[in-house]
């Protein structure tokens, strides 16, 4: 079974939709279309999804100074899925962190 969802994007842009439009980000394989990342999303989290967006990233080039020279690298593209849920659905993107007090 090939991975669909690869992980969510967490941004402020994209938490701020998370908020206010009930959509959330995924990095998604390239090779996988709307029908299927709905799917997988809907069995991962046990939501019911409305509508999947799909968008290819470009790759980007990138640099960085070091003390002895410019390192010169590039950043991979990747898809981005959008998916909107149904009203009064939500994911739970922060793993939930339990308060141990030692003290």
């Amino acid at each position: 079974m090939k991975q669909i969802i690869i992980k969510p994007i967490i941004s402020e842009k994209s938490t701020s939709g998370a908020d206010t439009l009930n959509k959330y980000a995924f990095v998604v394989a390239k090779d996988v279309n709307k029908i299927e990342i709905g799917k997988a999303v809907a069995a991962y989290y046990n939501v019911q999804v409305v509508d999947v967006n799909t968008a290819i990233m470009p790759a980007k080039a990138k640099s960085r100074m070091t003390k002895t020279a410019v390192v010169k690298g590039r950043k991979p593209a990747y898809k981005k899925a959008i998916v909107t849920l149904a009203e009064g659905e939500s994911i739970d993107v922060f793993p939930s962190v339990e308060d141990t007090d030692n003290a």
